[in-house]
Formats: structure tokens, C-alpha cells, sequence
């Protein structure tokens, strides 16, 4: 199915967060409405410090919104506590974030293998070589984080975010330290992955690769 024949699987409706306190607050979103469908790949730039992460943080469930409703497959994740919204991630979201989300005294592979949500270990290796190869780093499997370097260390947290499998997943930045034709060659993996995704990039170019172009302008998500 295409478009807007696919089903919803994320909604936002007036979702606002502010932080600091009452008599300092700085409002980073204000009444924000989004739509991502299944398999849709949904870029969203905007200037720094405009609520890119906040927003993604948001979707996760890792912070609460001020005000408004986030509903992901279905579940509504404002209704859920800290460890419902846990399992919404195990299950449904895979999460990568500008900084890498790696185990350090883990190897890359191991890592990637914990991850997965399969329960035989020779499905679970075979698994993560595939995710770490399709990613170009399947080279370096058996090095801890510390000894990868930062573009290395980014694209195996994507290979563990992608590992159980997830309906969506949200990249923040995630090609920030790679090269041109590694970053592209990213893309192509998340873009052409059958799950959503929710793509935060500060570059005009890959951002226009997205099915759909959203950009963030004074707390509000606006369709490019």
C-alpha cells in the first residue's frame, strides 16, 4: 500500500513541552500534530536547539508531554507508565540517538546480538553479522566500543537499534560523523528497510530523500 492508504502507526495531537521553571519557561513545542503511516520514511530538519531530539524523545516515551497525546501502533503512550512505555520501545521502537547507546565492556557483535529478540544464539549471531554488514562494519564485530571510531561506533548503534525488528524507528543525527558516501550508504539501509521512519538531519540533501519533509519552525511541525 502507498500513502495515505497505509495504515497510522504514530500520531501526535497538540503536543506541547516546555522546560524550566514556572517563572523561566522556555516552550520548545507548542501544539505539535504529526502523522507517520506504516513503512513511510519521514524526514524533519530545523535549526539547533529547535526541539528535533525533544520531539524524538517525545515519540519514545523517554520524557512526558505537557500537554497533548502520542499514540504509537495504536497505544497510546501518555496512558502508560515508565516501565509500559519501556516495553512500547522493546517491542515497536528502535531508538539512536547522537549519542551511541553501546554496552562498553560488549563487543560490537555482542552488542548488536543482545538486542535481537531471537532466542536461538546461532539466529541471534547471524542476525547481527547481517545488520553489522549491511552497515560496512561487520570488520570490526569482535572490537569494544572504545577502540571503534565515532562514525564506526554510530552505525553499530544503528545495526542494534534495528536488530528486534521494530515498526519505527527514530534516527537523530545519526549520520552526523560519517563521510559522504557512508552517510548515503545509511540512508539507504534505513530508507530501504520495511519499517517507518523518523529521520532528524540537519543536511537538505539526504533530508530530501524522505517520502515526506517536515520541518520543525517555532515549536511546530510544518509538511516542506
Amino acid at each position: 500500500m502507498h500513502g495515505a492508504h497505509r495504515p497510522v502507526l504514530l500520531s501526535i495531537e497538540g503536543v506541547s513541552k516546555a522546560y524550566g521553571t514556572d517563572d523561566a519557561r522556555t516552550a520548545v513545542l507548542e501544539s505539535v500534530d504529526m502523522v507517520v503511516r506504516d513503512e513511510e520514511k519521514v524526514s524533519l530538519v530545523g535549526p539547533s536547539g529547535s526541539g528535533k531530539s525533544t520531539l524524538l524523545s517525545l515519540i519514545a516515551g523517554l520524557i512526558r508531554p505537557d500537554e497533548g497525546q502520542i499514540r504509537v501502533g495504536g497505544v497510546a503512550m501518555h496512558d502508560l507508565d515508565d516501565t509500559g512505555r519501556a516495553a512500547v520501545r522493546a517491542e515497536q521502537v528502535g531508538v539512536v540517538l547522537q549519542s551511541d547507546n553501546l554496552i562498553p565492556f560488549l563487543t560490537a557483535l555482542e552488542n548488536v546480538e543482545l538486542a535481537t529478540g531471537f532466542t536461538g544464539r546461532k539466529e541471534r549471531r547471524d542476525r547481527a553479522r547481517e545488520l553489522l554488514a549491511v552497515l560496512g562494519v561487520d570488520h570490526r564485530r569482535d572490537h569494544l566500543p572504545r577502540h571503534l571510531s565515532g562514525g564506526e561506533a554510530q552505525r553499530v548503534s544503528i545495526a542494534v537499534a534495528l536488530a528486534n525488528e521494530p515498526t519505527l524507528l527514530l534516527a537523530d543525527e545519526v549520520v552526523g560523523q560519517l563521510d559522504s558516501v557512508t552517510a548515503d550508504r545509511v540512508v539507504d539501509v534505513l530508507f530501504g528497510a520495511e519499517l517507518a521512519v523518523v529521520f532528524v538531519t540537519h543536511d537538505e540533501t539526504l533530508a530530501a530523500r524522505g517520502e515526506r519533509q517536515l520541518r520543525l519552525v517555532d515549536g511546530s511541525v510544518v509538511e516542506q
